[in-house]
C-alpha cells in the first residue's frame, strides 16, 4: 500500500508552507463553525480543504512553487515589520532614530549628546537635530 501511495504521489507537488497555512485556517474555521453553527462557515471549510488537496495533488509544480514563494514573501514582510518594531522599541530607551530629510534613510543617534550635526551615511546630507 505504501508503494502505491508513493507511486501515486510521484510527480505531484505535495505539501508546503502555504498548504499548511491553508489547512490551519480551515481547522480554525472548522472550530468556529462548531461554535456558531452556520452553513457559510461549513462551506468555507470544505472549500479551503479542497484548495489544500488541489495544491498537494497538483502536477503543475512551477505554479504551486510560485504561489508558495509569494506567500513566503508576504509572510516575511508581515513578521519582519513586527520584528523591526520590537527592535526599535527596545532601542528607544538609549537612542533617537531620525530619518534623513533627503533620502529617508533611518539613522540611529545616541541620546544625551545635545544639539548635533548628523551626516547621512547614504547620501552624505547634513542636518541638525537634538539628541
Amino acid at each position: 500500500m505504501r508503494e502505491k501511495l508513493a507511486r501515486f504521489m510521484m510527480g505531484r507537488y505535495g505539501s508546503d508552507q502555504l498548504g499548511q497555512f491553508i489547512v490551519g485556517v480551515s481547522i480554525a474555521t472548522m472550530v468556529l463553525s462548531l461554535i456558531f453553527r452556520g452553513p457559510v462557515l461549513q462551506i468555507l471549510v470544505v472549500l479551503l480543504l479542497t484548495l489544500s488537496y488541489f495544491r498537494m495533488l497538483s502536477k503543475d509544480i512551477s505554479k504551486r512553487y510560485a504561489e508558495n514563494q509569494k506567500f513566503l514573501t508576504i509572510k516575511g514582510r508581515f513578521f519582519g515589520y513586527f520584528k523591526n518594531w520590537k527592535a526599535r522599541n527596545q532601542q528607544r530607551k538609549t537612542y533617537h532614530i531620525y530619518s534623513c530629510p533627503t533620502c529617508k534613510q533611518k539613522i540611529r543617534i545616541p541620546k544625551g549628546k545635545g544639539k548635533i550635526c548628523i551626516t547621512c551615511p547614504k547620501c552624505k546630507a547634513e542636518f541638525i537635530k537634538k539628541s
